[in-house]
């Protein structure tokens, strides 16, 4: 196919689950799409942040479910029908259920690999054109398109659109070429992820116990197998990293406990340095950024994907309904709509996550105490437990108009 000198309707940078959820929400728009992606399938497949754990909050199974996408992975999914909040070392605790809740779970665990590589296979299926492997090297704005210079193997080729999207993630080739500035607060913390196997059955329940010095969180992936994330200072993290695998085992039972009996780490233990970083811009000339170029959130409360693909969701309905009455998918004034319409659940998800993380990442004697009677207190409201449980489900913005 002849690529140089193309025009689309949307240009996506980023192949990633972001980009394709995009691309399979508009197969129905009549609307010309083309992927640019830098990765070859097989490096995105075996990339070692594959083998990451995504919690799925019950309203993105909704969507999945509605992009025709959970039909596929639900076997591969494990449900979480409860969840279990508590304070290392302190009294307090919080318990949620998806039987209190009237619901079949509050959400659902699944590696990013298995979701990743279902959702490549069915943009594959679609007239979508996939530019691959390539590179964005440069983009300029005018009234009526955007012009993206692509190198593609050995070949440069220019292309154009009436909008141009972002969604190559943290390290956004668009963002950077926008120069559009970061927001970041460090928070001088590691996640420290690997899978552990567990002497008792886990019975579908996702523990999250804060420390001093971060969160851990731990994710049933199976009967007898859960996923961890260990958030911990960078000077643990450090000496976590380069011990031995008996010594992680010693230091993380001892931080979670007995309650799933002796965990057995099971796979290769990876860190990754945790902040939060937020674009100071999302849109610029005929070019929007979403998902993880424009927000990474601390990996606390298990939000960055769902937050992600509620971007997606707006973005697409809105193109959809200003392609439906014949305007502009790509003017200044449409592209600020879609931005005020994300400002609120953005604010409220980035503000959510960041006050667990100071509340939580501390031993302040007087805060851990006025934390712990919260986690009580709440623990015996079903009001306030209903709250808290339609959060975790990504359904807390539904609250408000």
């Amino acid at each position: 196919m002849q690529l140089d000198g193309q025009h689309f309707d949307i240009i996506i940078i980023g192949g990633g689950l972001a980009g394709n959820c995009l691309a399979l929400s508009l197969i129905d728009s009549g609307l010309k799409i083309a992927i640019v992606e830098n990765q070859t399938r097989e490096q995105l497949i075996n990339s070692a942040l594959g083998d990451r754990a995504l919690a799925l909050a019950a309203g993105t199974v909704e969507t999945l479910k509605n992009l025709g996408i959970w039909q596929g992975i639900q076997d591969k999914a494990t449900a979480i029908t409860g969840i279990h909040v508590s304070d290392c070392g302190h009294f307090g605790k919080v318990r949620l259920s998806a039987r209190a809740q009237q619901v079949d779970a509050l959400g659902y665990v699944i590696t990013a690999r298995d979701i990743e590589g279902h959702v490549a296979g069915l943009v594959d299926t679609t007239a979508v054109t996939q530019i691959c492997p390539a590179r964005l090297v440069g983009l300029v704005s005018d009234d009526n398109a955007v012009y993206a210079s692509i190198k593609h193997r050995d070949e440069s080729i220019n292309l154009s659109a009436q909008l141009l999207v972002g969604a190559d993630g943290g390290n956004s080739s668009v963002r950077k070429l926008l120069d559009i500035s970061q927001i970041t607060t460090d928070y001088g913390q590691t996640a420290l992820v690997t899978t552990v196997k567990t002497a008792y059955p886990n019975r579908n329940i996702a523990y999250e116990r804060f420390t001093d010095s971060g969160p851990l969180a731990m994710l049933p992936t199976g009967k007898h197998e859960c996923s961890v994330v260990w958030t911990r200072n960078n000077d643990d993290a450090e000496v976590l990293l380069s011990s031995n695998t008996d010594e992680f085992e010693e230091a993380l039972q001892n931080c979670f406990g007995y309650r799933l009996g002796k965990l057995r780490v099971s796979a290769p233990i990876r860190g990754f340095p945790v902040s939060l970083v937020r674009a100071e811009r999302m849109h610029s000339g005929r070019t929007v950024i979403i998902g993880n170029a424009v927000h990474q959130l601390h990996p606390v409360a298990g939000q960055g994907f769902n937050l992600g693909l509620r971007d997606v969701v707006q973005l697409s309905d809105l193109l959809i309904k200003q392609q439906g009455v014949g305007n502009d998918i790509g003017s200044a004034t449409f592209l600020q709509e879609y931005v005020d319409a994300r400002e609120q659940d953005h604010h409220h998800t980035i503000a959510f996550t960041d006050t667990l993380v100071k509340i939580f990442s501390n031993n302040h004697l007087a805060l851990a105490a006025a934390r712990n009677i919260g986690l009580t207190v709440l623990d015996h409201l079903p009001f306030a437990k209903s709250l808290l449980s339609r959060h975790a489900m990504g359904l807390a913005q539904r609250l408000t108009p």
